[in-house]
């Protein structure tokens, strides 16, 4: 464990008059705002050696202050030696690849083993602490049986900017999704608010736009990649499966996943939204390759993003994983 850091700042003529929180925020670029302000609060802050507690008080000219950093507080869970699939690492963040079957974060059921305790021991001795606590900072979520690139932030600062970039949308994020039936039309934007459902509290649901309403505004962009077989009770033209690619505007809970079961195309393997195995494709599988494909079938295989801290553009695609190509091998038999 480091030691407590100090960092000492002497206010200029131009600084007088600043807040406290927003001039130190300025001056201690590993430090977030809302970090510095917590700091203030918990008299970690002195003016030319007095105590200061209030984060809006104003800078005076020529005072020297000093904040105390105490080191990062171990994080709960403990680190697991896991291994991890790395796609880009630096000193503020790391790009993984996770696996279908990893929880990111532990909750109930899913205490060990999860992306957090990966990380904790991959990254021991890197995390500078996330709101004063070493851990890293976990940004977005996909599910558990969802596959596919994820970032996490390393650092304080950087878990702001990315934070920020995701509440503007301003990330790249494409998915890889395999359907029951196919989107009419083959390509189109799916602009449906969303909720939880009343019926289950686990399932999010599309409700009608309300000012003031509990739904969140999710916008998913979809086209459609290939269509498997035809479906033999309906009209030309409607294949059995498809393979659709999603570009999501917003990131919302299940997003995808609702929102194609939405629009009658729910994602095979799909335990809560696709109402139930696709009969017809049980039948027509001589093998295992839809029998034994237990999950939905999505991965995230793109993201892309400017780093907070160097403004690099970096862009990451993961190919899909073995029992997605297994599963796409399959329907392209029908």
């Amino acid at each position: 464990m480091s030691d407590e850091t100090v960092h000492d700042f002497t206010a200029a003529g131009e600084d007088a008059g600043a807040r406290l929180d927003r001039f130190l925020a300025d001056k201690a670029a590993d430090l977030s705002r809302s970090r510095i302000k917590a700091l203030i609060e918990a008299g970690q802050l002195t003016a030319d050696g007095k105590v200061l507690t209030d984060p809006s008080a104003k800078v005076a000219e020529g005072v020297t202050y000093a904040l105390t950093v105490p080191p990062p507080e171990p994080a709960i869970p403990e680190a697991e030696d896991i291994p991890l699939d790395i796609l880009f690492e630096d000193e503020h963040l790391i790009v993984v690849n996770k696996p279908a079957g990893m929880t990111v974060h532990p909750a109930a059921g899913n205490w060990t083993g999860t992306l957090v305790h990966a990380l904790l021991h991959h990254c021991k001795g890197s995390l500078s602490g996330i709101g004063g606590v070493e851990r890293p900072g976990i940004v977005h979520r996909i599910d558990k049986d969802t596959s596919g690139i994820l970032v996490v932030a390393k650092d304080d600062k950087t878990h702001q900017g990315l934070s920020k970039l995701f509440a503007k949308h301003d990330i790249e994020r494409v998915y890889i999704a395999y359907v029951r039936g196919a989107p009419m039309p083959r390509e189109g934007t799916i602009d449906a608010p969303l909720a939880r459902s009343n019926a289950d509290r686990k399932k999010m649901a599309v409700i009608k736009a309300r000012e003031g309403g509990p739904g969140k505004d999710a916008v998913t962009h979809y086209r459609t990649l290939a269509m498997y077989g035809r479906d033999p009770k309906r009209p030309i033209g409607h294949p059995i499966a498809a393979k659709v690619e999603c570009t999501l505007e917003t990131g919302r809970t299940h997003q995808i996943r609702a929102h194609m079961a939405h629009i009658g195309c729910p994602l095979l393997g799909d335990p809560m939204y696709g109402r139930g195995r696709a009969q017809q494709l049980l039948n027509l599988d001589d093998g295992r390759d839809f029998r034994d494909f237990r999950r939905q079938a999505l991965h995230a295989a793109v993201l892309g993003f400017v780093h907070p801290v160097t403004k690099e553009v970096l862009r990451f695609e993961a190919d899909i994983p073995a029992d997605m190509t297994r599963l796409e091998g399959f329907l392209e038999t029908l």
